[in-house]
């Protein structure tokens, strides 16, 4: 009897087998977001609108399709769902793809894609209420820190290295600006977060997934601060910017570090 999937086809089976789970996983991190934000638990009670308190049907929640089908808005008392849900599943399921692409079935793919779970759970939450809670950064430093040291082309010293710069050098950030300023510029958070990013990506990897983080926020800022319009006294929240330049310094580190060496 033939095997019924093609051998060619096993570069794109899993990589889109792993989309469909980020989808998933991309519900239940908008869950976790919505759940953290109003410090409630995230088991009970199940899936519900905010609003009316409407118990979601089954079909209702499917990622993604169901918030299209239902045009954004709850089907009982048609209030507005926050584009935010859709988003975060989208992109779960594309970050999903793509370390699957990188790879492929192995452990790296389950410890990468938990790490990157764990960066949209506290980038939804960052963006809204600009905090980065400790349940999440203390478990993405271990979490960061043990796939760099167990990484052969980062190894102990590197992730180390890059754990301790990467704090080191966003508490003196954020010490020093608020010693000139009197408020604070970077958030406890973002400090704790470089322990995870820097241990992730290594010594070596870090500038570049700082200066990657720093470019998304400078594009970003303009559309954030002036499209609520609260004028520049509105604070921009870093960190997700920050995940999002360990995110792609861990899936292209290699090609980026190739590209400046001109090889």
């Amino acid at each position: 009897m033939p095997f019924p999937i093609d051998p060619a086809l096993f570069p794109y089976v899993f990589p889109a087998a792993a989309a469909v789970l980020g989808l998933f996983l991309g519900s239940f991190y908008s869950v976790c977001v919505s759940r953290g934000i109003a410090e409630t638990s995230i088991v009970s009670p199940p899936s519900h609108c905010p609003a009316c308190g409407h118990r979601l049907r089954p079909w209702e929640l499917v990622p993604l399709v169901s918030w299209l089908a239902l045009g954004g808005r709850c089907s009982s008392c048609r209030q507005r769902i926050s584009v935010l849900y859709p988003l975060i599943e989208l992109a779960s399921a594309v970050f999903a793809a793509l370390v699957a692409v990188r790879f492929g079935p192995t452990w790296w793919f389950v410890g990468h894609l938990a790490l990157g779970g764990l960066y949209i759970i506290a980038s939804g939450i960052d963006f809204q209420v600009y905090l980065l809670p400790n349940y999440l950064t203390y478990p993405a430093a271990a979490l960061g820190l043990a796939l760099g040291v167990l990484d052969p082309a980062i190894g102990p010293v590197l992730a180390g290295v890059g754990a301790l710069a990467g704090f080191g050098v966003f508490w003196l950030l954020a010490a020093a600006y608020r010693t000139a300023k009197g408020v604070d510029g970077l958030g406890g958070g973002d400090v704790k977060l470089m322990l995870s990013i820097g241990g992730a990506v290594g010594g070596l990897g870090l500038p570049y997934a700082v200066l990657l983080g720093s470019l998304a926020a400078l594009v970003a800022s303009p559309f954030y601060v002036f499209g609520r319009g609260r004028g520049r006294q509105m604070p921009i929240p870093f960190g997700p910017f920050l995940c999002f330049g360990g995110m792609v310094q861990i899936l292209y580190g290699r090609e980026i570090f190739a590209l400046l060496a001109g090889r």
